[in-house]
């Protein structure tokens, strides 16, 4: 499964057709973000992607769940939204 690592930085607009380019392509994306913010611009994004996604017929849903990753060798807890078509 392609993952896509999303910041507080990060353009929505930009994650959302990354998302919607892999949604059509493989039919599922992690999206993971560390923070608020970073979820936030997530979560943003994957609104705008299933504006993208709806006109060509693809109900974008997403399952939340955590994940611990590295971080320059820290371990950190992550948000994993997992996007796939319904």
């Amino acid at each position: 499964m392609e993952i896509l690592k999303v910041s507080s930085h990060s353009s929505p607009n930009s994650v959302a057709g990354a998302i919607a380019g892999v949604v059509r392509e493989k039919k599922v994306v992690e999206v993971q973000a560390v923070g608020a913010g970073a979820a936030n611009q997530a979560v943003k994004a994957i609104a705008i992607a299933r504006g993208y996604l709806a006109p060509i017929g693809v109900d974008l849903i997403c399952i939340p769940a955590f994940a611990n990753i590295l971080i320059d060798g820290e371990e950190r807890t992550a948000m994993k939204l997992i996007c796939e078509e319904r």
